[in-house]
């Protein structure tokens, strides 16, 4: 009997053993399965970066931006009750009564009250002092509430009064103006956690071209595992690495959509069509391995015009974001952004940086930098050339008749970088006409150049840019030349007094 209870113990024993090994792997299989999940949801979050922004209008109404003077009212506290003045009656001693005067009692009376006199005097002293200095103090309290008011209306109408002139700015295309805006637009942008939300842009009047400087989030966004696993022969729950390739094709398709997705939402937020062309660089700031040092490459750079732009359909299922920037607007996207591998920008953004290009001079009557527009087409042929050989180029200025299409010919004397570049000038004040973009085009592959550049005072308009992408072409308009100058110490300046000037 005893040894059938024994073996019954046993079974219940062995049964619920197995019963919490079972719920065990369960939990692991739960575990994993549940962290698995929050990997995949994470990789959707960002595989749908530009989908999900797509029914949000990016636009800012400018009106929403003023603000009231909000200051709290005026709280005095305890100022703002006086005091109780003392009364007599708090200090009165009592009079004596009439068996108390029959012993004596008048004289002790008479002390008191004179004692008590004094001290109902040195309180209401005390009390007029303190009343005296609470008003000083309430006096002072709205002094300083009335500075406080007037600062703070002070501080709200130049911020209304610069909400106003960006306002006016939109309507009538200034530099900073559109670029304080677009600032805006993309600063409101809502992105994941982890984005980084540093990001600028300048505005190219000359060429309805808006430049986008915008760092991305570093590769390591992209989740190292792919899933987790229940090894169940060592009851553990372990992550399986995501494969690098895997890992840079996603994110080579989390830049390409941060780029698409700011084309969109800047042509949307521009409705008075001010901007033709986006110029997007994508750069990370990091620390390179090698050298300790922080470096910022760029890792995807493209240009794109609004009618590029408008024959894409972003939210059809099968549209590849790598693809589209890379085939319609020869994007270049780093190979391997992983290993930090940089592309080199179309165009560097101090080329467009309203904080150093404005070409348009109000302070002309004392601003002795020379004008670029007040020279003969050959003293700017000569300017350019003296410009490149700063930059560290050797350059050859062609005479002025049998050329080819040639103003200066500048060789890169690096060795491994050498190369022959054409270089145009062009002393306008009207756009450029994209047939002299052709042309230059065709002189560079007649001449076995490696690149053309055209230089012009003025801008270009987006079919030049448009032909120009995908190939080795380099338009550097009239903002662009002036940082230029900027960057080399050159003193110049845009400054067109009405005369029309083509070349």
């Amino acid at each position: 009997m005893a040894e059938q209870a024994r073996q019954k113990r046993e079974r219940e024993r062995k049964a619920q053993q197995q019963q919490q090994l079972q719920s065990e792997a369960a939990a692991r299989d739960a575990e994993a399965a549940d962290r698995t999940r929050r990997l995949e949801a994470r990789v959707e979050e960002l595989e749908t970066l530009l989908r999900s922004s797509l029914r949000r209008d990016p636009r800012i109404r400018l009106a929403s931006l003023r603000r009231s003077p909000d200051v709290p009212p005026l709280d005095l506290g305890r100022l703002a009750v006086p005091e109780p003045a003392p009364l007599w009656e708090a200090f009165a001693p009592a009079p004596p009564g009439w068996l108390q005067r029959k012993l004596g009692a008048t004289q002790r009376y008479e002390t008191e009250l004179q004692q008590a006199e004094a001290a109902f005097a040195r309180a209401q002293s005390d009390h007029q002092q303190r009343e005296t200095q609470r008003q000083r103090q309430v006096v002072e309290a709205r002094r300083s509430h009335q500075q406080k008011v007037a600062e703070v209306e002070r501080m709200t109408f130049e911020y209304n009064s610069r909400v106003d002139a960006m306002e006016a700015g939109l309507r009538s295309g200034d530099r900073h103006a559109v670029s304080e805006y677009m600032d805006l637009v993309l600063q409101a942008s809502p992105y994941p956690e982890g984005f980084p939300t540093e990001r600028r842009t300048g505005y190219v009047p000359e060429s309805s071209l808006l430049a986008v400087e915008w760092y991305l989030p570093l590769p390591e966004i992209i989740p190292e595992h792919k899933l987790y696993k229940h090894i169940k022969s060592r009851k553990v729950v372990e992550p399986a690495l995501r494969p690098v390739l895997e890992a840079r094709q996603i994110y080579q398709r989390v830049i390409s959509q941060i780029a698409l997705r700011t084309l969109r939402e800047v042509f949307d937020a521009d409705r008075g069509q001010l901007i033709t062309t986006i110029v997007f660089n994508g750069l990370v700031r990091t620390v390179d391995p090698v050298t300790g040092q922080q470096i910022e490459p760029y890792l995807i750079t493209m240009r794109a015009t609004r009618e590029q732009f408008a024959a894409l359909v972003l939210d059809e299922p099968k549209f590849k974001p790598v693809e589209c920037v890379r085939r319609h607007f020869y994007a270049d996207v780093s190979a391997h952004p992983d290993e930090l591998v940089p592309v080199e920008p179309v165009m560097p953004f101090s080329m467009a940086d309203p904080r150093i290009v404005d070409p348009v001079d109000i302070i002309s009557d004392i601003d002795k930098r020379p004008n670029l527009l007040d020279l003969h087409p050959k003293e700017f042929e000569s300017f350019i050339q003296n410009l490149f050989a700063k930059m560290g180029f050797d350059t050859k200025l062609y005479q002025a008749s049998g050329d080819g299409g040639v103003d200066c010919v500048a060789y890169d004397p690096r060795p491994i970088a050498s190369g022959k570049f054409i270089v145009q000038a062009k002393l306008y004040t009207k756009t450029v006409e994209p047939t002299h973009v052709r042309d230059l085009y065709g002189t560079v592959q007649h001449e076995g150049a490696t690149k053309g550049i055209m230089i012009t005072t003025s801008g270009y308009g987006p079919d030049s840019y448009k032909f120009a992408n995908g190939k080795p072409l380099e338009l550097i308009d009239g903002a662009g030349l002036l940082a230029l100058c900027h960057k080399h110490d050159i003193p110049a300046r845009i400054l067109n007094r009405g005369k029309k000037k083509k070349r």
